[in-house]
């Protein structure tokens, strides 16, 4: 189920659907959730509606049987059963509310996926320095610290630590040049040379830069001279593309009602097939949320910020002119503080959302200077799910209704375009929905799936995050 047309044309048939459906009219959204659409009707048309699989060459004679759903098959061998041949319809309007109400898709960039599996690839610009048997430029690595500041020999290759560390992970790094003819690998000579099993990774130029690279040789970042410009070989850089597998996993939920529901709350107005699917699709929604941002809260542990970032402990002593506003100003510094980390650490731009409890929501409101957006906007907001709450100095704040009230922990994040460090979140089947009737009770029966990857892309996926914890507060 390749995509067939450009994306042009693909946006150009979904686009006007989606914003009329769903009122959502940012672009890069939209972009996304016609790629989505595409794939989604692909499916669609690609599911065949089988009569009999059990009866070979009459299968319009069996009939149809009881429904049952297929269970697992194994790589090739036949370790369960059979379905029932029904088709499952996959609801497209209903995946595309559940991708419109799921507001944590905003916190992440979104590459549609069109098949259960796929490969997500990335880019990043390492220190590769060439060929090292061209004896020119120098290659450089980083491992885990060795037998101190080394500067040893072997099989061809001569190592050399530098003064400075990575600032990522503080893996040693050494710049690697040929001293002759080398058999073995870099790798089995480096461990060699540092005497034990570390493993060793390319540089990362926007994460770790090495001062000096492309100027004079030495402890201090200069300029060289026209005369040692002239006659010394330009260092390489390179650029290396990276592919990651990944594999959709599932949400799945269902409900039944009872036919006597169905009648009775037809008195009402009431389609209880529908209101069983909306809490379904909630249930879907606030799941996904909820997953998403667990794995920004464990990434924003991982590389946490300095220790007097962690934690900021308000005390609401009342001193001359101070009020409870002059205390929970200092929340949104904290917020900046956390948004300009993330720029330091991982040099691809600062933080630009921030997911905050209720009573965090409630103080930032009624902070001088903090203007909230409009409560009516355009997308359709779940009662439960994470909903926009405001933006200050570019930082969009959210707010997480699942938090507990009281809750003080604050998570900072970036979201990137997809070719940068993070969390990609990578749809293949938004809201799949099936619906049968039992036949003991001939009573209907919704059952609702959602198949997607989160995926933490690039090498270092934690630096595009910081959490802390805010105490003490008071309304």
């Amino acid at each position: 189920m390749a995509n067939l047309i450009n994306e042009a044309e693909i946006r150009g048939t979904w686009a006007p659907i989606i914003e009329e459906a769903t009122g959502i009219n940012e672009s890069a959204k939209l972009a996304w959730m016609s790629t989505y659409c595409h794939n989604h009707k692909l499916y669609e048309d690609a599911q065949m509606m089988a009569l009999n699989p059990n009866s070979p060459g009459s299968m319009n004679i069996g009939g149809m049987g009881s429904v049952s759903f297929p269970s697992q098959v194994g790589n090739g061998a036949d370790v369960g059963t059979n379905g029932s041949g029904d088709k499952s319809p996959t609801l497209l309007p209903l995946a595309m509310q559940v991708a419109a109400q799921t507001i944590a898709l905003d916190l992440v960039p979104v590459v549609p996926m069109a098949g259960p599996m796929g490969l997500l690839s990335y880019l990043d610009f390492v220190y590769e320095g060439g060929r090292l048997d061209g004896g020119v430029a120098p290659t450089y690595i980083k491992s885990e610290d060795a037998n101190g500041a080394i500067v040893a020999a072997e099989d061809g290759y001569l190592f050399t630590k530098l003064a400075k560390a990575s600032r990522i992970d503080g893996y040693s790094i050494y710049e690697v040049t040929e001293t002759g003819e080398h058999a073995g690998t870099l790798l089995a000579a480096f461990r060699v040379a540092a005497a034990n099993d570390a493993e060793i990774e390319l540089v990362k130029a926007l994460e770790d830069h090495i001062p000096g690279f492309s100027g004079a040789t030495g402890a201090t970042v200069k300029p060289m001279s026209r005369e040692v410009g002239e006659r010394t070989p330009d260092k390489l850089m390179g650029l290396s593309l990276f592919s990651k597998s990944v594999a959709a996993e599932t949400f799945q939920v269902a409900a039944a009602v009872t036919r006597e529901q169905v009648q009775d709350l037809k008195q009402f107005g009431v389609d209880a097939v529908a209101q069983v699917e909306a809490v379904l699709t909630n249930e879907l929604t606030q799941s996904i949320n909820q997953h998403i941002l667990a794995e920004m809260r464990r990434l924003g542990g991982v590389s946490p910020a300095e220790t007097e970032m962690l934690t900021l402990a308000l005390d609401y002593t009342i001193n001359g002119g101070n009020t409870f506003g002059d205390h929970n100003r200092r929340i949104l510094t904290y917020i900046l503080a956390h948004a300009n980390f993330i720029a330091n650490k991982g040099r691809r731009g600062a933080g630009n959302f921030a997911v905050v409890s209720a009573k965090i929501a409630s103080v930032l409101q009624g902070v001088a200077g903090f203007v909230p957006n409009p409560m009516a906007n355009t997308v359709n907001q779940v009662a439960g799910a994470i909903y926009p709450l405001g933006s200050v100095a570019g930082i969009n704040i959210y707010t997480d209704p699942t938090q507990a009230f009281e809750s003080g922990d604050i998570l900072v994040g970036r979201k990137g375009d997809g070719n940068s460090p993070g969390l990609v979140f990578m749809p293949y089947l938004m809201a799949e929905s099936v619906q049968t009737i039992a036949e003991g009770t001939m009573a209907p029966k919704v059952a609702v799936k959602s198949r997607y990857a989160l995926v933490e892309a690039g090498f270092h996926p934690e630096t595009q995050y910081s959490s802390f914890e805010v105490t003490g507060v008071k309304l």
